[in-house]
């Protein structure tokens, strides 16, 4: 437990905060709904970004302790200040013109009215965020540096015949056709947004490669089995890397925000709600890392990525489609369910 002992105190801190919030606006009734729903957040945020978690962790364990600390401190701040209120604030903030302390007077005081801004941006969030996931699958998918292949012959002829190109290509086509489900007014901000999350993992990758230190040749050689393309560039830790895996957050935790919107309308609650899951997430990426538990249970990095690779095409759909909430959570939990089993057995028949 003691990896999670900042969650837990976080988690204190931030439940009285809410309770102190919703007292003040509700007294007991209020401090009670309030308590509810930002535990209610909470456990939303971490059973969605589980998936997340442990693709966190297959990048996080190569890294050396500087930029773990960094990832673990900073980034915490990023992904709970940044991402989850203030990148929602910007994104209002660009739909109506408007400054960010207008934009957050507006969430505070009439939250019906920053909703529907907010909620009128899914379309271009979805599209970027959807091309980002669906290269961060592909490219797992397509790494034929893997030993091992959860779906067996299948998933070794697409390693071998696959690549970062391929993967780049069949997101643009994966674009193109998210853009003809948006009316002909939309068109030209979800083909933008969603040509945006191409160039940034691309130049994610650029950037780390210019910024990694180069070691000795015998150690160079980074890729290991399961290991992305661009993720095996980042693995001993760039400034790079720190923002591949900001942007990776970013691409889960907007959707979050979205669907938070569908049980309370608060910001305050919905940030400080989505803030405890964030924190867990952390948490847990760094318990998988030190208990070498992607070691331990080969396939569960091939769940997580198929997980990202259904949630992308979720995504993308999720422009013209309504999506249940409930059915994103499910299929990467069954994801990483069948991973497990899967791992299991091969656990059981390596050691018979």
């Amino acid at each position: 437990m003691q990896h999670f002992r900042i969650s837990f105190a976080v988690t204190f801190i931030l439940l009285a905060l809410g309770g102190w919030w919703g007292y003040n606006h509700g007294g007991m009734a209020g401090l009670a709904q309030a308590l509810w729903i930002t535990a209610v957040l909470g456990i939303m945020e971490v059973s969605l970004s589980f998936d997340n978690a442990v693709v966190n962790a297959s990048v996080l364990k190569h890294w050396n302790e500087f930029w773990r600390k960094l990832f673990l401190t900073v980034g915490i701040l990023v992904a709970v200040f940044g991402m989850r209120l203030v990148f929602p604030l910007l994104i209002v903030a660009m739909a109506t013109g408007l400054g960010l302390v207008e934009v957050w007077h507006m969430a505070l005081n009439n939250p019906q009215e920053y909703s529907r801004y907010l909620t009128g941006a899914h379309a271009e969030v979805a599209a970027f965020g959807g091309a980002f996931l669906l290269l961060v699958f592909l490219n797992f998918l397509f790494d034929d540096q893997k030993e091992l292949h959860w779906l067996g012959w299948i998933e070794e002829k697409l390693g071998k015949h696959g690549s970062e190109s391929l993967a780049v290509l069949l997101t643009l086509a994966a674009v193109f056709a998210c853009v003809s489900l948006v009316v002909a007014e939309e068109q030209y901000k979800v083909l933008t947004a969603g040509v945006v999350g191409v160039i940034v993992y691309l130049a994610v990758g650029w950037i780390s490669s210019l910024l990694e230190e180069k070691e000795p040749q015998e150690d160079d050689d980074t890729t290991e089995a399961g290991v992305a393309p661009v993720v095996a560039t980042i693995a001993k830790g760039s400034f790079g890397g720190f923002l591949y895996l900001e942007v990776l957050d970013a691409s889960f935790s907007f959707d979050g925000v979205i669907g938070a919107f569908a049980i309370t309308t608060d910001v305050v609650i919905i940030m400080l709600g989505l803030a405890i899951g964030a924190m867990f997430v952390r948490s847990l990426t760094v318990f998988l890392v030190h208990k070498g538990t992607l070691d331990e249970y080969v396939y569960l990095e091939h769940g997580a990525h198929y997980a990202i690779g259904i949630l992308a095409l979720i995504m993308l759909a999720s422009v013209k489609y309504h999506i249940p909430e409930w059915f994103t959570g499910l299929s990467g939990v069954a994801f990483i369910a069948v991973s497990l089993w899967s791992s299991v057995r091969y656990k059981r028949q390596n050691n018979a």
